[in-house]
């Protein structure tokens, strides 16, 4: 018998030996094992939140703008854990998704967008010349309407009928040259004062109504004037002074020309921003048939609490 094949039949009889075959398994389950192990370690092991120099920084300096002092060692220990509360909290609603198909989610997100967007315009500083050249043009903008003071007499058409009119012409022939504040003629009482002072068309407006505003502003400063007729009834009017608007000088609002051309760079950077983003989405819409706005309306029954009712976002990107 050859060397080789003694060697073949001792190979054959340690292979068909049962304990080499349970040597084998045990290592292959013991290989297994430890595998299986240091994975179950590794997947519960906790995620790293790690908090850098400028974040614990950035704590400290919006305590300080906000109580105008530093935080107390307790008080920065608790600001601390909130940030990392806030972090364990938002990763922990990402792992369950509820960060999807969340309205209020969405918004926030394109809200930032946005901010971004804007951001690009704020790191620009415009120039003392690029500021006076807007503002040339912009002008019109900064417009400081005129204002005015007087005093009235209010004749009611509840109280008088159709002689509120001509009561009060007549009262006015009475007053004459009479001064602001003449007890000659007393007119009706009213939920309006009497008196306003350093008023802007705008204002009186919103009290005696347009029409009665843009006559008040005709009217000739230091007697009686009228009837002038505001949404109450009649009034005789005595101006007391009249400052008309103007346009003021670049350089005695170069701050506020400077946050309103900020306001429109902002505004343009956003939309060409959205534009090109805009650009990459083609928008699938369903043709809604002619009752859909009715079937809209009447799906909100009255009395229901629409604000509960979501609006779309403009800022939403589709």
């Amino acid at each position: 018998m050859s060397f080789v094949t003694r060697i073949a039949d001792a190979a054959k009889r340690v292979l068909a030996e049962p304990l080499l075959h349970f040597l084998v398994l045990g290592a292959a389950l013991f290989a297994a094992n430890a595998y299986l192990t240091r994975a179950g370690v590794d997947a519960g092991a906790p995620s790293r939140i790690e908090l850098t120099l400028d974040d614990l920084r950035q704590i400290a300096v919006y305590f300080q703008a906000q109580w105008r002092r530093p935080p107390t060692q307790e008080e920065f220990g608790a600001l601390v854990e909130s940030k990392i509360k806030q972090e364990v909290l938002y990763r922990e609603a990402l792992a369950m998704g509820l960060d999807k198909d969340d309205e209020i989610v969405r918004r926030r997100m394109a809200q930032k967008m946005q901010f971004i967007a804007e951001d690009v315009a704020s790191a620009y500083e415009p120039s003392t010349a690029e500021l006076r050249k807007w503002y040339d043009a912009n002008s019109a903008k900064f417009a400081q309407p005129g204002r005015i003071t007087f005093r009235q007499l209010y004749f009611s058409p509840d109280q008088r009928g159709g002689r509120a009119h001509d009561d009060a012409a007549k009262a006015l022939t009475r007053l004459g040259n009479a001064p602001i504040d003449a007890k000659v003629a007393v007119g009706d009482p009213m939920l309006l004062q009497d008196y306003y002072g350093d008023r802007s068309s705008e204002q009186i407006a919103k009290d005696f109504g347009p029409a009665f505003a843009t006559a008040l502003f005709a009217l000739t400063p230091g007697r009686w004037q009228g009837p002038i007729e505001s949404g109450f009834g009649w009034h005789l009017v005595f101006v007391d002074s009249i400052v008309p608007g103007r346009v003021p000088a670049f350089e005695e609002i170069e701050g506020d020309v400077k946050t309103a051309w900020l306001g429109e760079q902002k505004a343009i950077a956003w939309q060409k921003a959205y534009d090109a983003m805009r650009a990459k989405y083609i928008v699938l819409l369903p043709k809604p048939p002619d009752d859909f706005m009715a079937d809209a309306a009447s799906a909100i029954s009255p009395g229901a609490d629409v604000s509960s009712v979501a609006p779309p976002s403009e800022a939403t990107p589709e």
